[in-house]
């Protein structure tokens, strides 16, 4: 019988990948790149279960005009890529109804509260439990009216169970010394663990599922195979792979393939940016996040790393490295003896969907295929509990949850 296909080597498909060979099925992980080498490589390294709150809210649209004339703020549009992000953003502006962002908020922490029931049993089967950090994270406030303007994502995490401290000026220093004193307040999210190396943690996934007997083929995806319905994929240079099932799982790249299936779908890009810093004259166990400033710091990958912001310009625009600097200068303004030397600078592309929600599930159109994908700031997060319902959907077993929310086609 022809193998299953996996198409995306990130954190997502090699997840999927090894999930699928450890239940005894005959599985290829398809990339162009070796794994770990996309998104994966320079994600901020944090199980962000708090995280799951839709980006297109009333809270958001009133701070949106501000963003979008600063060269420097949250979220930057470059001029040219406006006409083609058009019918996204109009799905954006229609998934910020009141009633639609309550159902998108259900559907985010259903996720997020099965998190560590799929990931920690995932982490013990391969052997990679010592991955995993036992520290939280800290979201930062300069004062009490910051701490007000964030106050709507508390209560939503209050109205779903998520556990959550908030800190004085005294806490947060006995918990992060290196953090300055102008910081009043904090919110210690303990459950929002880090991954000691986020591209190690996807390498060694991926040797797991190759000791398992699956494959790896490095190769370009250009189409697919029909013969009575979709029977493989057509690769680069000629090469061509026989399928009994597909999963399409190639993050923001994922949108070009389903349109060649027909089954279009409005993902986007959220062009991310970080700075590896390998010796910044600090020491940090928590990670950081400082929502009124729009960036996080998190001690990963044997360093400190600084990332955050949204940037939309799409696939193909080359990366602009002033949004990873600006995102340095306020990390420093957190931790004033942060020194940015041995750095280097990285930009990835995050799969976004308009209302937030993944698309996890089967095609609405062909047998056979399967998405996961549009994760985009939680891939990590929900690595797990994807390739969970994933594996039960392939191989028929019953499913933990309703999957009706995370449809291809509910656009």
């Amino acid at each position: 019988m022809s193998p299953i296909a996996v198409v995306g080597a990130g954190i997502i498909g090699v997840t999927i990948a090894f999930e699928l060979q450890r239940r005894g099925l005959n599985v290829v992980l398809v990339d162009r790149d070796g794994p770990g080498k996309g998104a994966s490589y320079g994600n901020m390294a944090s199980i962000a279960i708090t995280e799951f709150m839709p980006a297109s809210r009333p809270s958001v649209w009133a701070k949106m005009p501000k963003w979008l004339v600063d060269p420097e703020g949250p979220v930057r549009i470059r001029p040219s890529y406006l006409p083609k992000l058009a019918p996204w953003f109009l799905r954006f502006v229609e998934a910020s109804r009141p009633s639609r962002v309550r159902e998108l908020e259900a559907a985010g922490a259903v996720l997020c509260s099965r998190v560590y029931e799929d990931l920690l049993p995932l982490l013990r089967r391969a052997d990679l439990e010592d991955m995993l950090t036992e520290e939280g994270c800290l979201s930062l406030y300069a004062n009490e009216a910051e701490f007000r303007a964030d106050r709507e994502h508390i209560e939503v995490l209050e109205r779903f169970g998520f556990r959550h401290e908030i800190l004085d000026a005294s806490g947060i220093r006995d918990l992060e010394p290196a953090l300055t004193s102008k910081i009043e307040k904090a919110v210690l999210f303990p459950d929002n663990r880090s991954v000691a190396d986020p591209y190690k943690l996807v390498v060694k996934l991926s040797e797991k599922f190759l000791s398992l007997g699956g494959r790896i083929k490095q190769a370009e995806v250009l189409g697919f195979k029909h013969a009575d319905g979709v029977k493989g994929l057509r690769l680069d240079e000629g090469r061509s792979l026989d399928a009994s099932a597909i999963v399409l799982c190639a993050g923001a790249y994922t949108g070009r393939l389903s349109r060649l299936l027909g089954e279009p779908i409005p993902l986007e890009t959220e062009r991310g940016y970080h700075t590896q810093i390998m010796a910044s004259g600090i020491s940090m166990r928590h990670s950081v996040i400082w929502p009124a400033r729009a960036f996080m710091v998190t001690p990963t990958a044997g360093g400190i790393r600084v990332g955050g912001t949204v940037e939309m310009a799409g696939l193909d625009a080359a990366p602009d490295y002033r949004r990873a600097k600006v995102l340095v200068r306020r990390a420093q303004d957190a931790l004033p003896d942060l020194r940015p030397e041995k750095a280097t600078e990285w930009m990835g592309h995050r799969p976004a969907l308009p209302d937030t929600v993944p698309i996890i599930g089967p095609s609405a159109k062909h047998p056979g295929i399967f998405y996961a994908t549009g994760h985009g700031h939680l891939g990590l997060t929900y690595a797990a509990t994807t390739a969970r319902l994933i594996a039960d959907l392939v191989t028929g077993a019953q499913l933990p949850i309703d999957i009706k929310p995370y449809r291809v086609n509910r656009f």
